[in-house]
């Protein structure tokens, strides 16, 4: 806090008006001592020659220790050699000031604390003397309100950091600087990867203690003089001023992943929810502060698309990408609305009995403006701007009612549904399936739920209780794209899982590379072990359909025996021969 002297070096501008205290107002000296606000009256010499008890609380002096002594020992002790000058200068020309008129003032206590207060001034006489009097009165606890309300205002009160609205502020001032000095500035935008998933797994008071230790340990990576940002939810924000080389917030930038990407202990837990970071510059990139947050967007979300965990720097290109991204969003609302989706279905065939025995369920759209769109481009679309919890219910509904169809006309085929990672985070995915299965009268046994291998191991405990559930409504599951992720042998053995499907990335290569074909041979030798069925996708050659023969895998898809199909064209694939692979009794 800044101390400013008791007595003005200078007259405010107003001439006020003088008290007098002389023996003939017959005054009482204690009758000072009934003032709320601290009094004191000192000579031309700066001594104090009457004070009341107020001042005695709010200084920690006795009355005996403040009588007779300079004014000057309420003030800090760098200001207290020259102040008998200032004390001087006011008795040369001596004027009033009300309170109010200068901020930040203080007196120095007896323990060599400071103490805010406001103080009003006046000049007399007694007993001939010139005299003067400051009252004043105790302001601490309204700037400490202030002061905590200011920064309430500017700052998150979770972690402690600055809000948008300050950063804002920082941000366009710094642009302004960056303007004069001709030094770059950066920002890089900060999302965590999956904090959704710690949310909905632990509750938002783990949640919270991940945003504290982000918090902290973005802290813990940057220069006193940059500025950190909470703008909201798991999102975080960094300005780097006066940058001499550009490439130092990519030093930054690798530093932020780097911390990020460590584990997060929380009492008896560990999350891993890691972090994408945008880096967008100015004046390069942008020269205002609106420009530069939407670019830095956008280059964080190229580095999501990037596989997450990583930084990406702002190009032009990203925004033809937005554009894109607002359309496909717009036109695939539109056909959620209106019922232009449709569902194909591809063949799973029994190797053994070399029938059809199931089909999976796969999304299908086409626009009138854009034509068909494959799922490749429209399903991150939807993931990352919120549709894809509607198109998982969509989805899931619209396969029951075809298996109800079929069911009706005696053809009982199990249909395999995908279920997003957004899908199986809803704590009402259970109470959702069993009501589906009693609204359209559909078999439970005849509905599957695929769940990739990564979604599942996001949280063993919460996944196993979750297909739990869902196996004691008589569904099964199926873990999908197996061998992509980082499954544990011993999870796997406790998941209520009834078949594991192999990814088609190593059955493409089962022909070619060695690594690939031990792999595949491997996960169907685990699941024979763990009493679990498999399904290979992605069969499009008869050598590819023979080598999962030869190594007795119960079923497979793929277009070597059909492509996915409309519903009406399920009936005539199934009175179709599917391929017939090479046995080889001995394996």
């Amino acid at each position: 806090m800044s101390v400013h002297s008791l007595i003005p070096s200078a007259p405010p501008g107003t001439d006020g008006s003088a008290f007098l205290l002389d023996d003939d107002t017959q005054f009482d000296d204690r009758l000072i001592d009934y003032a709320p606000d601290g009094i004191v009256v000192v000579d031309t010499e700066g001594r104090i020659f009457l004070a009341n008890q107020a001042i005695s609380r709010m200084s920690g002096y006795a009355l005996p220790e403040l009588l007779g002594q300079p004014i000057a020992m309420l003030l800090p002790p760098a200001v207290r050699a020259h102040h008998g000058d200032k004390v001087s200068q006011f008795f040369l020309n001596p004027h009033a000031r009300a309170m109010g008129m200068m901020s930040k003032l203080a007196i120095w206590r007896k323990d060599g604390t400071p103490l805010g207060v406001d103080i009003a001034l006046g000049h007399g006489h007694r007993r001939g003397q010139p005299c003067a009097m400051a009252f004043i009165r105790d302001v601490s606890e309204v700037r400490d309100l202030r002061a905590q309300m200011d920064f309430q205002a500017t700052h998150d009160r979770l972690t402690g950091l600055y809000n948008r609205w300050m950063f804002g502020e920082q941000l366009e001032q710094a642009i302004h600087q960056s303007r004069r000095s001709g030094l770059a500035l950066a920002v890089l935008l900060i999302d965590l990867d999956d904090f959704k998933a710690v949310n909905d797994g632990h509750g938002h008071a783990a949640g919270d203690e991940v945003l504290k230790e982000v918090a902290r340990r973005l802290r813990a990576v940057l220069r006193g003089g940059d500025s950190l940002a909470r703008l909201g939810g798991d999102e975080f924000t960094v300005l780097l001023r006066d940058l001499k080389d550009p490439s130092d917030a990519l030093l930054v930038a690798r530093k932020v992943v780097h911390t990020l990407s460590q584990p997060f202990r929380l009492q008896h837990f560990t999350v891993h929810p890691g972090g994408s970071v945008g880096v967008v510059y100015t004046p390069q990139d942008a020269e205002d502060a609106d420009t530069l947050m939407r670019y830095a967007d956008l280059a964080m979300y190229q580095a999501k698309d990037n596989g997450r965990g990583t930084y990406a720097t702002y190009a032009p290109s990203m925004s033809y990408r937005l554009e894109e991204k607002i359309l496909l969003h717009d036109r695939l609302k539109h056909a959620l609305e209106n019922n232009l989706l449709t569902l194909h279905y591809q063949p799973q065939v029994d190797l053994p009995e070399g029938r059809m025995v199931g089909v999976e369920a796969l999304l299908r759209w086409h626009d009138p403006e854009l034509g068909h769109v494959s799922p490749e481009r429209f399903i991150p679309v939807a993931e990352s701007t919120g549709l894809m919890q509607a198109l998982g219910d969509w989805v899931l509904e619209t396969a029951c009612q075809q298996i109800a169809a079929w069911h009706q006309q005696g053809l009982d085929l199990r249909v395999a549904v995908n279920v997003s990672v957004q899908q199986f985070r809803q704590r009402d995915l259970v109470a959702r399936v069993g009501f589906l299965l009693l609204r359209w009268q559909v078999p439970p046994h005849l509905l599957e739920l695929e769940v990739t291998e990564s979604v599942a191991m996001i949280d063993t405990a919460q996944a196993a209780d979750m297909l739990g559930q869902l196996t004691a409504l008589g569904v099964s599951v199926a873990l999908d794209d197996f061998g992509m992720g980082h499954s544990s042998l011993a999870y796997l053995r406790d998941l209520p899982v009834s078949r594991l499907k192999i990814d088609r990335t190593f059955i493409r290569g089962v022909m070619q590379s060695e690594g690939d074909a031990v792999l595949t041979k491997a996960v169907m030798g685990l699941a024979r072990t763990l009493g679990k069925s498999v399904v290979a996708e992605g069969v499009e050659t008869q050598a590819q359909l023979d080598f999962l023969c030869q190594h007795r895998c119960q079923s497979y898809q793929g277009w070597l025996f059909s492509k996915a199909v409309t519903a009406h064209e399920v009936p005539v694939l199934l009175r179709q021969t599917p391929p017939v692979g090479v046995a080889v009794g001995a394996l």
